[in-house]
């Protein structure tokens, strides 16, 4: 569960650092998600969570 927890921690500081440092490029990246389809963000989804358990499972192996 720690470790979950610290995983978590880090989800939200890289992503207090990308807004904070790239507010702009941010909000286009939102603003270009709007216009997928539900289809495809989730297919990036799904992947995007593949490749970080993978990432994880590599770097706990």
């Amino acid at each position: 569960m720690s470790d979950f927890l610290a995983a978590i921690g880090l989800f939200f500081a890289i992503e207090g650092i990308i807004f904070a440092a790239f507010p702009l490029g941010a909000k286009r990246a939102m603003a270009a998600a709007l216009e997928f389809p539900d289809g495809r963000l989730r297919v990036a989804g799904l992947l995007s969570a593949a490749v970080g358990v993978l990432i994880v499972w590599l770097a706990r192996g």
